[in-house]
């Protein structure tokens, strides 16, 4: 069973292997080449996007995310973005003067699953419904706030004008965080958002290989490879034929990732976990979870779930503690689990298991497994005391009778360990019910702004490269250690094995 996530898988042929992982100043960035001596068409293209987002707005326009800019100065510019209320905006600032601003009337707020974006530009035409036409995952969008001006060009890629990837060219506090793949801008067309998608037989809008043509500045980024070359070996290379490479910005070969409109990977959900993490909690497209937040003090356990739940299947994850732990009261102390239950912030239970969390303690002088409160193993062997950038390896088997987990510290067993594995109960106060999925659930404590709680959370698409590179028996993920145990296979979660074990 899979929550909070929308099917990812095609069913048309047509897969798409790599994402680029945008966070902070990470960008990419093109000014097109002049060698026509054209300027193109400034009134009718096509944009065509898959992305899946890694924060929010939080109801408020400071804090934006920019999917695609362009501008030659302060005076014009324009840009096409989430805003404050994660509704999709569009800007164009022609001579210092707004002269488009349309907007969504809906929001957009799933950061677990991709949405295809497509926008269809014809400024030449009088009415905004002609002129400007917005569809998410095959859906005609309803607009609200709107102000259009026909016959006001646009500067995507122009030349003469930077056109950049994840960030506002003007505004370069505004970034987009998340994922991005099949980037198509069709210069000089109004095309049909069906040129790019069609729905599948279970209703699912999925991803259709574009056959036409791009015209004279167009680009096409699949982020295929992993140079940092502004050449057809870079991240931001151009597979149209124009040969318009982008540059890419403090990009390396980790934020190329096989997280995809076709195969989706876990990550933490922001919206399902502790609301305090929602700020600056989440990093690296929801991989990364850390307690150094505003608003809270060291009482606080902040918890995060996997954006995906299982109810059957054996499911492989690895967590890299990079905070620190307690050894003299003021480190942080956290916790790596799984289970149907939830863990609150500041609740007064946490030396013992909330219901539904079989979680292993991380306390780095007292290490222990707790199981619905009870402990499972009080007095782990020195050898089994987790220290920062110890990798935990969590198997979790949902094909038992009562669901169990195994716990690994750097690929090996448990020392001193007992009633391993364990079992995943799904009682108490706060269980969420019998029948529901099983999720990861990784807790930080906060302890001051320098011995904060952070775990690398790596549910088959790392933060960072692993050195080992090990993938799971389907081929799908990287993960450190072997997703092997005893002999069985565990797998890494991610839509294509959902759909066989799932």
């Amino acid at each position: 069973m899979v929550a909070f996530i929308l099917p990812a898988n095609s069913v048309s042929g047509y897969e798409i292997s790599n994402s680029i992982r945008l966070i902070g100043d990470r960008k990419l960035t093109n000014n097109p080449n002049a060698g026509s001596g054209s300027d193109g068409s400034r009134t009718i293209f096509s944009i065509s996007m898959w992305v899946k987002r890694g924060d929010l707005g939080l109801g408020s326009n400071s804090n934006q995310n920019v999917l695609i800019s362009a501008s030659a100065s302060n005076n014009f510019y324009n840009s096409i973005k989430f805003n404050g209320d994660d509704r999709i905006q569009i800007n164009l600032v022609n001579d210092g003067a707004d002269k488009d601003e349309i907007i969504t009337n809906a929001s957009f707020r799933d950061t677990s699953a991709w949405y295809h974006l497509f926008f269809a530009f014809d400024k030449t035409q009088a009415a905004i419904a002609n002129g400007v036409k917005i569809y998410v995952n095959g859906a005609l969008q309803t607009l609200g706030t709107t102000t259009y001006a026909q016959n006001q060009g646009y500067h995507f890629s122009r030349p003469g004008k930077t056109t950049a990837i994840g960030v506002d060219q003007v505004d370069t506090s505004s970034f987009f965080n998340g994922y991005m793949t099949e980037i198509h801008f069709v210069d000089g067309t109004a095309k049909a958002h069906t040129d790019f998608g069609e729905t599948n037989d279970d209703g699912v809008w999925i991803p259709k290989k574009y056959t036409g043509a791009y015209g004279t500045y167009g680009f096409f980024l699949e982020f295929k490879q992993v140079g940092t070359g502004e050449d057809a070996s870079g991240m931001g290379a151009d597979t149209s034929g124009n040969d318009e490479h982008f540059a890419v910005a403090n990009l390396a070969a980790k934020d190329n990732t096989t997280d995809t409109c076709t195969n989706n990977f876990a990550t933490l959900n922001p919206s399902a976990g502790n609301s305090q993490l929602l700020a600056n909690g989440y990093f690296f497209g929801n991989t990364r979870v850390s307690s150094n937040v505003t608003g809270v003090d060291n009482s606080n356990y902040l918890m995060s779930i996997s954006s995906i739940g299982v109810t059957t299947g054996k499911w492989y994850a690895e967590f890299k503690a990079t905070g620190n732990l307690y050894s003299s009261g003021t480190d942080s102390t956290s916790l790596i689990g799984v289970g149907s239950g939830i863990y609150e912030a500041g609740d007064g239970n946490h030396n013992t298991a909330i219901g539904g969390f079989t979680h292993w303690w991380l306390d780095h002088d007292d290490d222990r497994v707790l199981v619905d409160g009870n402990t499972g193993n009080n007095n782990m062997n020195d050898s089994t005391h987790v220290a920062q950038n110890d990798i935990i390896g969590v198997y979790l088997n949902c094909d038992t009778t009562m669901p169990t987990v195994t716990f690994q510290k750097n690929g090996a067993a448990l020392g001193g360990a007992t009633n391993s594995p364990y079992n995943v109960r799904r009682t108490g106060s706060y269980n969420l019910g019998t029948n529901n999925p099983i999720f990861f659930m990784p807790v930080v404590r906060y302890g001051d702004s320098s011995n904060n709680g952070q775990f690398e959370c790596n549910f088959g698409n790392p933060p960072n490269l692993p050195s080992s590179g090990n993938t799971d028996a389907n081929g799908h993920g990287n993960f450190e250690y072997s997703a092997t145990l005893g002999g069985v296979n565990y797998f890494a979660l991610c839509t294509k094995n959902l759909a066989e074990f799932g």
